[in-house]
């Protein structure tokens, strides 16, 4: 199975290294040199790792045949694949691979269907489930412990406690203006 671990962003300095933008809990594994990964677009690779450091909190990738400038900016926003045994799980508990959440059904506490998951968006603040719900309209669930309240892939299902207004437009809007208060 494969399993995007990071996208390329723009070059660094002039001897081919690229910032990358990590998707993984695991980039010392997935991202050490050596590593050799897929792309997309397919065309772009597959790329080895030659190096890799962190430089300004921003992991920096070297590629073999990858040597100025000009062929590292050529990679922008190439998005890095690495194959991985679908029976591999991550080392934390309430860690999870995208595979493993695609396809699950989403209910709220109370039992309610909202819908199925059918893509997650991975956000630099937080990621999203993207929910087609059972008319064919998408709504997007932030993957957030107060929202996503239980994961459970042996009954294929994601609980979630949703504020006024996630799910629906029952939301209310407090305005000053609405209280009929003059000042």
């Amino acid at each position: 199975m494969q399993l995007v671990v990071a996208r390329i962003g723009r070059a660094h300095g002039i001897k081919g290294e690229v910032t990358v933008e990590v998707r993984t809990d695991e980039p010392e594994l997935r991202l050490a040199p050596g590593a050799v990964l897929t792309t997309d677009p397919a065309s772009a690779g597959p790329l080895t790792i030659a190096t890799g450091r962190v430089h300004s909190g921003r992991l920096l990738l070297r590629f073999e045949g990858v040597a100025d400038r000009n062929a590292a900016e050529a990679l922008r926003n190439t998005l890095l694949i690495a194959e991985v045994d679908p029976d591999e799980l991550p080392e934390e508990e309430d860690e999870y691979y995208d595979h493993q959440l695609i396809d699950l059904d989403v209910v709220t506490e109370d039992g309610t269907e909202v819908g199925r998951i059918t893509e997650i968006s991975h956000l630099p603040t937080q990621d999203l489930f993207i929910v087609e719900r059972p008319d064919g309209t998408e709504v997007m669930i932030p993957f957030v412990e107060e929202i996503v309240t239980e994961i459970d892939l042996e009954e294929q299902k994601a609980v979630i406690a949703p504020p006024p207004g996630l799910i629906d437009d029952r939301a209310e809007i407090a305005s000053p203006r609405d209280s009929g208060d003059e000042a």
